[in-house]
């Protein structure tokens, strides 16, 4: 016979666990193992299914009772008779299977909200709007005007679904509960009620604006304001902005994910900006100065070092990315790339190769002297 699985050490807990303890790690052990998130994988299926009979015990009072007490033995054959301790014993099975769905996996698996199905009113689901800025938005914050597909509420029936425009009647198979009890054995099994669909109520003769939903589809206007140094994929929560409940429900709510173009300048990390500049070769070895754009338009005046390298970087303070929620700035890093001169004239090249004859014996290009200085020996004489 093989041997029965303890329920704590499914739903990984102490005995000593709290209820609210419990349904935390169901929780996370449910999302964890759910077969949508694990598709093709039996041994998620396996335990998936584990943690949810483990649940089913532990999280009702008197069936855990029963666990601790008698163990695995409490639920055999039925709980009936063969000299179980519990034989006619009557378990509450309040809240259910309904209960651990609309709890846990209503958001992950996209349906919308609800108060329980004891409640006529339902919530409306939550909305998803990609919004595509550029990085100068990013920096100074913009205000953007969206159009989002929605619902609302439909006025010819108030958001009943009846064609009267009065609240639908009770319905008369599951007394309102919105739920269907039945019992295999020592087992009560509870399901949505096939008639109202778990809402309670019955609606016979429906609405023909709405056709018994109680919404009707709306395009929503909305003004929305994203904050100066706001990130790439950033999510933002907007209240009340998502579809209509129904019957007298509350409103979902709008996730505006916000992302921010690539710039053909400069590259953001965070709240520094880094760029790379082409600067001469005269530039490099003498010295001077250049002027580049910053985010927000303005010239910046860059110093070049004589006898500045390729890749050599140089920070300037405060002219990076606004700080999301301050008025502090990062900075900006500009990386000089030595640019080797082309096409030159015959004059420029004589120019060239008089100092390239002046320059052997010079120290004017120590890093080039020094590499081949170390490199002499490997040659074969």
């Amino acid at each position: 016979m093989a041997t029965e699985k303890d329920y704590y050490e499914l739903l990984e807990v102490q005995k000593t666990a709290t209820n609210d303890e419990i349904k935390k790690s169901y929780h996370r052990l449910a999302m964890k193992y759910h077969p949508d998130r694990n598709p093709g994988d039996k041994n998620a299926e396996t335990r998936f299914k584990e943690i949810n009979e483990a649940y089913d015990v532990l999280k009702d009072e008197q069936k855990r009772v029963a666990y601790d007490r008698y163990g695995h033995h409490a639920f055999v054959n039925g709980g009936m008779g063969n000299g179980n301790p519990f034989s006619g014993f009557d378990f509450n099975f309040s809240g259910g299977f309904s209960d651990i769905f609309s709890d846990v996996f209503s958001e992950f698996m996209g349906g919308g909200r609800s108060k329980g199905n004891n409640d006529y009113a339902q919530d409306g689901a939550d909305l998803r709007y990609n919004i595509e800025i550029s990085l100068e938005e990013a920096f100074s914050g913009v205000e953007k005007e969206i159009k989002i597909p929605s619902t609302k509420e439909c006025e010819t029936c108030h958001g009943h679904g009846t064609a009267d425009g009065k609240e639908a009647p009770i319905c008369p198979h599951c007394n309102g509960s919105g739920k269907i009890r039945t019992q295999r054995g020592f087992m009560i099994v509870e399901s949505y009620c096939p008639h109202c669909h778990g809402e309670g109520r019955l609606v016979k003769d429906a609405c023909k604006t709405c056709k018994g939903e109680g919404v009707v589809p709306n395009e929503k206007t909305l003004k929305i304001k994203i904050p100066a140094g706001i990130e790439d994929n950033t999510r933002m929560r907007i209240p009340n902005e998502g579809q209509s409940g129904i019957r007298g429900g509350a409103n979902g709510d709008l996730y505006v994910f916000v992302s921010v173009k690539e710039h053909k300048f400069f590259m953001r990390d965070g709240a520094n900006l880094y760029v790379k500049v082409p600067i001469s070769m005269t530039c490099a070895a003498l010295g001077g100065t250049i002027e580049i754009p910053s985010i927000n338009g303005e010239k910046i005046e860059i110093q070049v070092n004589s006898g500045t390298q390729s890749d050599q970087q140089k920070r300037i303070s405060s002219q990076g990315m606004t700080v999301l929620r301050s008025e502090k700035r990062g900075d900006l890093f500009v990386k000089f790339r030595v640019e080797t001169p082309t096409n030159l004239s015959q004059r420029q090249k004589e120019l060239l190769e008089e100092f390239r004859e002046i320059s052997k014996d010079e120290n004017c290009q120590p890093e080039s002297k020094g590499f081949f200085e170390k490199i002499k020996d490997l040659f074969v004489a």
